[in-house]
């Protein structure tokens, strides 16, 4: 099991990139290799249709092996609380997604800077590796409305303070990884 350099603390891996880029699979896939029991926070709730056969097809495509934790209203301010007792010696866990944690958030009107605050100054701390999967939001066009504008401004600081405090980042497009923190070459053990 990878440690990060200079610290007793496991491997957190950030998996960014656009929509439909392969990025859940990539992180799905770091997360069996690991060999660790694999757990899945799924940070979604089912608010039509649509979604809930968005979420049927991850849990199919995840199959038995995966213990899931959900909550039917989308986890939002206690991912916290979540990792802190899911993130445990002997597990590998996959948060699925911190895009969607995010619109969690926003929408229950809570304080997005604190959330994101609190959730990079545990990453560093957890005793077993995470994977966190979140979308690149901020690569077209300027929103036109001023709640999309402050969703996509709070997206990339969340993007960029918890690539500061993860082991790695990858930034995956069209189902290929590009390793963009710590060195330029594809490594996908955890």
């Amino acid at each position: 099991m990878a440690q990060a350099e200079g610290q007793g603390a496991a491997t957190s891996v950030l998996v960014t990139g656009g929509a439909r880029s392969g990025k859940s699979r990539y992180a799905e896939q770091l997360i069996l290799e690991s060999g660790l029991e694999p757990v899945y926070v799924a940070t979604s709730a089912a608010w039509d249709g649509e979604m809930e056969a968005r979420i049927g097809l991850h849990r199919a495509r995840r199959g038995v092996e995966w213990r899931t934790i959900e909550d039917k209203g989308g986890i939002g301010a206690e991912l916290t609380d979540v990792l802190r007792r899911e993130a445990l010696p002997g597990r590998a866990v996959l948060v699925d997604c911190l895009t969607l944690w995010l619109t969690n958030l926003m929408m229950a009107e809570a304080d997005l800077a604190a959330a994101t605050q609190a959730l990079c100054a545990l990453v560093p701390n957890l005793p077993a590796p995470v994977v966190f999967v979140s979308n690149e939001v901020g690569l077209g066009i300027v929103p036109d409305n001023a709640m999309a504008r402050q969703f996509r401004d709070a997206q990339g600081r969340l993007n960029q303070e918890l690539a500061a405090v993860c082991s790695r980042v990858v930034f995956v497009a069209a189902g290929l990884p590009l390793v963009l923190k710590p060195s330029s070459q594809p490594d996908i053990s955890l």
